[in-house]
């Protein structure tokens, strides 16, 4: 009887990828011992009936509570989850980030654990992904607003929300929902640009938009939040609208710099024209002020597109 063959040594990867997770789910954790053991569940739940490989990927953002002590004992019960801790408190961003970066997973998802998310619904935005690949990213679309400052944060963000869709020339139906799944090498690029705060989500959603990588919106709920909320309406509205500014800046800086441009430099020139009716040949300090402000804007437009469109660091390339 003949001996058996060698086995093929190229079966070994192909086995070993096989039992790579498609999705590995990010989930930012601080402060949240109350609760996190009850989010593991749901999304574990979640995953294990769909029967998708997958990692789930709990990293302790420097808790002061008994956050990562709740976290190191699920991991002794729940085989796809790991767990990291953070020495320092970095942001949501940061953590997102670093989750990001250590991902083994094609498909990445960010979530929160505060039970306000669909968390049971993680699978079916992957699905989107692995079914359609015209999509980069898929996000859940909040219908319901129940975050705190309610009053001020629904005109706040609805402004800022359509200041953004004017400028990434799309509609948003969503610009800050913590819910949310990407391919991971697409994102790759625009990771460098996250903030370390609460704006990351704004920033990871306009990167995208900006260098036509297609997102589709999924509608979903949005409970109340468990725990207390970390925002402060303030500082971080503030950061928000900024961050808005700096990702369309970043990307596209016609957009914002050169009607502003225009703008100055077509009142100047109306100012001038009237000037020149009333007192001819006479143009008053002002007038000439808008004129050459116009200019100048207009040049650090033009200036700042030739910038990024010579610049080859890998974002703004769309695929």
């Amino acid at each position: 009887m003949p001996p058996e063959p060698p086995a093929d040594p190229a079966s070994a990867p192909v086995a070993a990828d096989a039992l790579a997770p498609v999705a590995t789910i990010v989930l930012p954790c601080y402060n949240e011992e109350a609760h996190v053991l009850l989010e593991i569940q749901r999304i574990t739940k979640a995953m294990d009936d769909d029967g998708m490989p997958y990692e789930l990927l709990a990293i302790d953002d420097a808790s002061t509570d008994d956050t990562l002590a709740v976290l190191r004992g699920a991991e002794e019960q729940y085989p796809h989850l790991r767990v990291v801790g953070f020495r320092r408190n970095g942001g949501s961003g940061t953590v997102r980030r670093i989750g990001t970066q250590m991902a083994r997973g094609q498909i990445v998802v960010w979530t929160d654990a505060d039970m306000t998310y669909e968390n049971d619904r993680i699978p079916e935005l992957v699905r989107v992904l692995l079914e359609d690949d015209s999509y980069d990213q898929v996000v859940g679309a909040r219908t319901t607003e129940e975050g705190t400052h309610k009053v001020l944060r629904v005109p706040a963000k609805f402004v800022i929300r359509k200041v953004a869709e004017v400028l990434a020339k799309q509609r948003i139906p969503d610009l800050n929902s913590g819910l949310r799944a990407f391919r991971k090498d697409v994102s790759l690029p625009y990771l460098r640009l996250l903030p370390p705060g609460f704006s990351c989500v704004t920033t990871i959603t306009l990167a995208f938009l900006c260098n036509q990588h297609d997102v589709k919106y999924v509608p979903t709920s949005y409970a109340k939040r468990a725990g207390t909320s970390k925002f402060h309406f303030v500082k971080d509205a503030y950061r928000y609208i900024l961050q808005v500014l700096r990702m369309v800046m970043y990307f596209e800086p016609l957009r914002v710099l050169m009607p502003l441009a225009l703008f100055l430099f077509g009142l100047g020139f109306v100012k001038a024209v009237v000037d020149m009716v009333r007192h001819p040949f006479y143009f008053p300090a002002n007038t000439v002020l808008l004129l050459v402000s116009g200019l100048l804007v207009g040049a650090v437009a033009l200036l700042a597109d030739l910038v990024v469109r010579s610049r080859d660091d890998g974002a703004g390339q769309p695929r």
